[in-house]
């Protein structure tokens, strides 16, 4: 059948109609796509809310598992009693030159760093003044010498005329006595004139003894004194610490006791042992100087350097703990020991009285004992009561797994 179309004035209604109604579809259309992804929406929250929630619980339950730690079992051991002073590094191969007369500089031979031998030439101060007094001195001693020439040619003649009986012995002894002091005063001046001729050499400084020269702190044209430095003239080799030990403890001084010393940083220079103790006080410091003789073969201390020397009075036996181990809170000292409780292995803060420091160690007074299990590593994770999982190490812990320094 062959529907009919209306034409004309009722098609164009009937037309109308029809876009009308579609769009009332079109609209219903959309209403239910957006109340779609609404549900959709909420849907997926809901269940994005239960994963959260599912995390969570996780995340809970992930927290009470097992932390693994590194673990040190405390031990035993001898720990020396120690005691730390000052100490200045001194060589007996050092030498400090000052110059033994006054004058202006001329001439400087050498430079800082130069090796010299003995009796080489360093600096030179003007020698004309002294050049000058030796000669007229030189020349008074010439004179003298005519002086006593004259004076034994007139003994002689005396001692002629009066063996022939023409002159008195009075004329005899005064010929006498005027050569003898003629003679005398000529060795008088002959003294003068050496002694001026050696006071000529000290215008000229010279190397004590083979040596580096050290820092030269002149300069050509610098007036100087007997008391002004030179320069210095050092030989490598073994130096003596001198330690000042205060008087009260002073009676605890032995030969052979060691010494161990360090640098400022705490880093180990070298072990001696006291050579030798000062039967007296110094007055002014009350204190003892004991020295400690280091052979410094390989020429790392340096002289004049200032030093920690550690004096070992005795042992004693203790625990230890490395220093990494100890969190400082409030002044006090804390470390974690790993602990079996109910079956479990837990994390248990522990206050400690610690003492000095043995190389990376402290020594524990108190809060410690032999067979304790420290934990070395993951301090900054742990708290109180917090299940571990330990492995026992030996030593240090490993690189990056150590625990929070002490503060």
């Amino acid at each position: 059948m062959h529907r009919r179309v209306p034409t004309g004035d009722a098609g164009r209604m009937l037309e109308s109609t029809d876009i009308l109604r579609l769009k009332r579809q079109e609209r219903s259309c959309v209403n239910f796509v957006l109340v779609a992804l609404a549900v959709s929406a909420v849907t997926a929250g809901a269940v994005g809310c239960g994963k959260t929630s599912a995390g969570g619980d996780a995340a809970a339950a992930g927290a009470m598992q097992a932390m693994p730690v590194q673990v040190q079992v405390a031990k035993s051991q001898k720990i020396p009693d120690s005691t730390e002073y000052l100490s200045l590094l001194k060589s007996r191969n050092s030498s400090i030159i000052n110059p033994q007369v006054e004058g202006y500089i001329t001439k400087i031979f050498v430079k800082s760093g130069d090796r010299v031998k003995p009796g080489e030439p360093l600096l030179q101060i003007d020698p004309l003044k002294q050049q000058a007094t030796v000669s007229s001195q030189d020349a008074s001693r010439a004179a003298q010498e005519s002086n006593v020439n004259y004076a034994r040619i007139q003994l002689d003649r005396q001692k002629r005329l009066y063996e022939a009986g023409v002159t008195p012995k009075q004329d005899l002894d005064n010929a006498q006595t005027t050569y003898d002091s003629a003679q005398a005063q000529l060795k008088s001046l002959e003294q003068a004139v050496s002694s001026q001729q050696v006071e000529l050499h000290y215008y000229t400084v010279a190397a004590p003894a083979n040596g580096i020269v050290g820092d030269i702190p002149v300069r050509v044209g610098d007036r100087v004194q007997v008391t002004t430095l030179l320069t210095t003239v050092d030989e490598p080799g073994p130096v003596e610490a001198y330690i000042y030990v205060p008087a009260d403890r002073a009676r605890n001084l032995r030969v052979g006791l060691p010494v161990h010393l360090v640098d400022t940083a705490g880093k180990d220079l070298a072990d001696s042992k006291i050579t030798f103790i000062s039967p007296q006080v110094d007055t002014d410091t009350q204190t003892v100087l004991a020295k400690a003789t280091v052979e410094n073969s390989r020429a790392t201390l340096r002289i004049a350097q200032q030093v920690r020397a550690q004096l070992i009075w005795g042992t004693h036996e203790g625990t230890t703990i490395p220093v990494l181990a100890v969190t400082r809170i409030n002044g006090e000292f804390f470390a974690f020991l790993s602990a079996k409780e109910n079956g479990k292995t837990v994390a248990r803060q522990k206050l400690l009285h610690v003492g000095d420091t043995v190389g990376n160690d402290y020594s524990v007074q108190d809060g410690l004992k032999d067979g304790d299990h420290i934990i070395v590593s993951g301090l900054q994770f742990l708290r109180d009561g917090a299940p571990v999982m330990e492995t026992v190490v030996d030593g240090q812990p490993a690189a990056g797994m150590g625990g929070a320094p002490a503060k």
